[in-house]
Parts: structure tokens; sequence; C-alpha cells
């Protein structure tokens, strides 16, 4: 029997796929559970509008991110960090700060994209990694004074 996935079904598929599967686990588990309906041939042209418009968004993401990565590359992100009298930083620089500095540049940044290798515990200069999409990144400089 041939059904069409209305969710992930681990070892089987994912959702919006077809897949051929016996009807007693057709009928006894994915239908029963609304893991998938029968595929007719209303619905399969359905899911495959349903796809191509999603593809079509995913491409028009991935470009978008490509130019924001290429917009970002090499940027200088100044932060003033407040020193003791030796000149030792109180806290630390965070993922969330450098978010905030490049929301105030301009970029829609969200602080779990910036990838710190460590938290920022000194002055000087460093980089990071902001993540756009699925293998889209690109390196900031940041300038912590």
């Amino acid at each position: 029997m041939k059904i069409l996935l209305t969710q992930d079904v681990k070892g089987q598929g994912k959702k919006g796929q077809i897949i051929n599967v016996s009807d007693g686990y057709a009928n006894n588990f994915l239908l029963k559970r609304g893991l998938g309906v029968v595929a007719t041939a209303d619905k399969i042209n359905s899911a495959e509008i349903h796809n191509k418009a999603v593809e079509k968004q995913k491409a028009a993401e991935r470009q978008q991110a490509q130019e924001d990565a290429n917009r970002l590359k090499g940027q200088t992100v100044r932060i003033v960090a407040a020193t003791g009298s030796q000149g030792k930083m109180y806290g630390s620089i965070t993922n969330k700060e450098i978010a905030e500095e490049l929301t105030k540049m301009g970029y829609t940044v969200d602080k779990r994209q910036v990838v710190l290798k460590d938290p920022i515990r000194a002055t000087g200069n460093y980089t990071a990694t902001v993540k756009l999409y699925a293998e889209i990144s690109t390196t900031i400089n940041i300038i912590v004074e």
C-alpha cells in the first residue's frame, strides 16, 4: 500500500515522502496514529506542489544567507568592556553581546549564530564565526577595548 507520510517516521521516511508498506503496517500503525494517509493521485499531486514550494523557499533563504555572509565578511565589531585598575576585565564577552553589536550595525544576527571558541576574557583582537545557514558561514573581527 502506498502511504504519504504526514510526519517523520523513524526507519521509514520523512514528512511528505511516499512510501510503499504492507497493508497491515499501514492500517494498524501509520493510519491509526495519523502518521500518514493513503496516497491518492490528488494527495500525491498536492504533496509535490508543496515540496516544490518548500524547495523554492529554501533556495531563496540560502541565497539571502549568502548575500548576508558576503556583506558580513571581514566586518570589525568594537566592544568596550569594563576593566579593573590592572586591565583585567570584569566578566567576559559572549556571543550575545557580539550579536547585539551586529544588530546595532544593521545586521540581523541571532546569538545562536555567533560561534566563539571560548568566551573572551581579556582585551585584544579576536575572531568569531557567524553561521548564517547550513554550510554558509563567515568570520568577523572583534576588538575588545
